[in-house]
This record gives C-alpha cells, sequence and structure tokens, in this order.
C-alpha cells in the first residue's frame, strides 16, 4: 500500500504530461494544460498533497519520503521557474544516488548496514548476508540513477515513460532477486530486534 501511495504523484503527473495541451480558464487568467510544466505543477502540488495526508495521519515521514518530497519541490520548482525542463531530469538521478550514498555511509556509521535496520525487526540472516544485501541496494541505486540520468538526455520522447515505469519495473525486478536470494539463506521470520524507525 505504501509504495503505491508513494507512485500517486507519479502517476498524475504521467497523465498531466500525455494530455494533449490546451488552454484552460480559471478565475479569468488563461493556462496551459497538458505537457511538461503543467505536468510538474501537478507533481509538486499532489506530492504535498499525499505526503501531507500521510504526515497527519502517521504524525511522521519516512527520511526516504521526506528527501523525495524535498528533491521534487526543488527539482520541479526550478524547472517551472526557469522554464526549463533539464532541471526535472536531475530529479531522479540525484534521488537515487543520495540513496546510494545512505546505504554506503551506514557500512561507516552505526552498527548495522542500512537494509539490515530497514528490514532487520523481520529477518534473522547472518552478518555477511545483510553486508551482501546493502552492498546489492547500493549497486541498484547507482544503477537506477545511471539509468534515468542516460534516458532522460539521450531519448527525448521516451524519458517521462521510462521516469514513471522504468524504474518500477527494475525496482520490481530487483526485489524479486532479492526475494529469491534471500529464500536461500532465510533462518527466521520471528523479530528478534526492535522495529527500526529508519
Amino acid at each position: 500500500m505504501k509504495q503505491f501511495i508513494d507512485f500517486i504523484p507519479l502517476l498524475l503527473f504521467f497523465i498531466v504530461y500525455k494530455t494533449e495541451p490546451r488552454a484552460v480558464d480559471i478565475l479569468g487568467n488563461s493556462y496551459t494544460f497538458g505537457g511538461i510544466f503543467s505536468a510538474t505543477a501537478m507533481l509538486i502540488i499532489s506530492s504535498v498533497v499525499v505526503y501531507g495526508i500521510l504526515y497527519i495521519k502517521q504524525r511522521k515521514l519516512e527520511k526516504s519520503q521526506w528527501l523525495t518530497l524535498v528533491a521534487c519541490l526543488v527539482f520541479g520548482s526550478l524547472t517551472l521557474a526557469f522554464h526549463s525542463e533539464t532541471f526535472l531530469k536531475w530529479k531522479a538521478p540525484v534521488v537515487n544516488w543520495l540513496f546510494a550514498v545512505a546505504f554506503a555511509g551506514s557500512h561507516f556509521i552505526g552498527d548495522r548496514p542500512l537494509i539490515q535496520r530497514i528490514m532487520g525487526h523481520a529477518l534473522t540472516l547472518p552478518a555477511a548476508i545483510w553486508t551482501r544485501l546493502n552492498i546489492a541496494w547500493i549497486i541498484f541505486f547507482l544503477f537506477c540513477g545511471a539509468a534515468n540520468l542516460y534516458v532522460a538526455f539521450t531519448y527525448q520522447e521516451f524519458w517521462v515513460d521510462f521516469k514513471v515505469f522504468g524504474s518500477l519495473g527494475m525496482t520490481l525486478i530487483f526485489l524479486v532477486g532479492q526475494g529469491i536470494y534471500l529464500s536461500r539463506h532465510l533462518h527466521d521470520t520471528t523479530p528478534d530486534t526492535p522495529k527500526s524507525e529508519d
């Protein structure tokens, strides 16, 4: 459910982007609906609404959600302010690479890899497996960032489709692979540590 909620702003962004641009009147002012810039505005507004509702209901947002929201506000606002989609094209690469940095930094900061802090309340695995899993996530985020950057600046007509559905597809494939890998090493699913707040 959480993954679906996080996907709502991107889905609305995609729908507006694919809409044939047309002029609409709002309070006597004419605006263009459809295309990259109105889609960017929709992305910003829907992100604020979705994460705002989540914050009200949960009294908190996960760190990854804060990062996604801030990146959306920063890169989306720059896109609209300078009327250039180049800024938005950098959003996915930067966010993915920041996730990679966070996962990599957890090897040196704290006593457990970040993936263990996230999943350790539900899984019991050897330390070496947690380390490998964390490294796999680092590689995944680096690859996703590079793939998004390459497609965004190489395939102009395709980059929005890839931004919305390509990244989702890569994530699903990676999660399936992770599940297969974990099934070979899983010892016990009984929680043995308090649930992490990370």
